[in-house]
């Protein structure tokens, strides 16, 4: 088992990343054998270089100023030469003769070139037996590291699991990392992709499990709280915003009264005379203060009122009798309520349209006031009024 070094989580011996936490673990001693390049020899030096081993020790003394055989020193020649111009004598015959050596002395390692010292003298010459066009002594080169190299799984490996889907290994279940090239194991541990309405700010940021969730949740919980108080209470306007819409888009078409009361006439200038359709009967009112009262079959949108005050359309019947120039309308809607509109007139003659917008109408009075030409005793005069709903 291996060791991983960051962790300490144990790993198959062939295993290249820790399956804890996907650290590299390093080669295998095989595959460090096999991939590890020899080491080079390197040109020594002359203060490094290699000496002969010395030879083993003899029985005998031998005779001053002779070496015995085997023992010369590295680079010399095979027959050792005499100290201080000595002849090759032979030696004295009483002295013994060194024994003989039973292995042969092993072979001495050549003494490498010295390196000429620098300095300007002359160069020296190059010794004796070597050609001029040697290389001289470099500095070696930086040793460097060989590059990774990811062992393939063995052939006979009995490993049981999901592949890898980087590299195809099978890995053990209880692995998170693949055993080779590190790859992630468990793909669901990344975050998925934000939802469409999560990349909009302020809601575009990542929170971690109870940071601030609670707070978020009341936030938001208010604003829909007051959404809700807000359209109940503007529900009345938006809904009124809609009818008149839809008044302004739609058609209008005339609406007829079942009943019509006053609380005055006069005689022969009936309250009728305001809905019959002819321009020349008029509802005669003794003054101002009077009203007349229109009922219909059933609750309906009204949209608009036009009224044509005076006695008549003519200009020359206009100014004959009095005519009121403020009329105040009162519209009862089907649950009861009361709508109030002040109609404000012209003193001419012909039709003057008011535009209402009051739904469920079911009954309107009109109570006229503000009287104009009331004098040398003339009354007030109303010839035509139309009620209209949207079609």
């Amino acid at each position: 088992m291996r060791a991983c070094p960051v962790c300490g989580a144990s790993n198959e011996p062939t295993d290249d990343f820790c399956g804890n936490c996907g650290s590299y673990l390093g080669w295998s001693d095989a595959a460090a054998t096999r991939e590890t390049p020899p080491p080079q020899p390197s040109r020594a030096t002359p203060a490094t270089a290699a000496t002969p081993d010395p030879a083993p020790p003899s029985t005998g003394s031998a005779p001053a100023g002779s070496a015995p055989a085997g023992s010369a020193p590295a680079g010399s020649a095979s027959t050792a030469e005499p100290a201080d111009g000595a002849s090759n004598a032979p030696a004295p015959p009483d002295s013994p003769a060194p024994p003989r050596r039973t292995t042969p002395p092993a072979d001495p390692v050549p003494p490498a070139d010295p390196v000429p010292p620098a300095g300007p003298g002359p160069a020296a010459a190059p010794p004796a037996g070597r050609a001029a066009a040697d290389p001289v002594p470099v500095r070696p080169a930086r040793a460097v590291a060989p590059r990774p190299v990811v062992n393939a799984p063995p052939v006979g490996e009995d490993v049981s699991g999901v592949p890898c889907p980087s590299c195809g290994t099978p890995n053990p279940p209880d692995r998170r990392f693949c055993r080779r090239c590190a790859t992630p194991l468990t793909p669901g541990t990344v975050a998925p992709a934000l939802p469409w309405w999560r990349t909009i700010w302020p809601l575009r940021r990542r929170t971690r499990a109870g940071s601030g969730r609670l707070v978020r949740f009341l936030v938001i919980l208010a604003v829909v709280l007051a959404l809700c108080a807000g359209g109940f209470l503007l529900l009345p306007a938006g809904r009124q915003l809609i009818e008149d819409t839809r008044d302004k888009l739609g058609k209008s078409k005339a609406v007829t009264p079942t009943r019509v009361e006053a609380t005055a006439e006069l005689p022969g200038h009936p309250p009728d005379s305001t809905t019959d359709g002819l321009s020349n009967r008029y509802w005669g009112a003794p003054g101002p203060g009077a009203s007349v009262t229109y009922t219909f079959a059933k609750p309906f949108r009204l949209v608009g009122v036009i009224v044509t005050n005076g006695a008549s359309p003519s200009p020359e019947e206009y100014a004959r009798q009095g005519r009121a120039l403020q009329i105040e309308m009162e519209v009862t809607a089907r649950d009861g309520g009361k709508h109030h509109k002040s109609l404000a007139l012209s003193d001419k003659p012909g039709p003057q349209t008011f535009p209402t917008g009051i739904s469920d109408a079911t009954s309107i009075r009109l109570t006229l006031d503000a009287p104009a030409g009331l004098d040398q005793g003339r009354h007030l005069a109303l010839a035509e009024v139309e009620f209209f709903q949207r079609s």
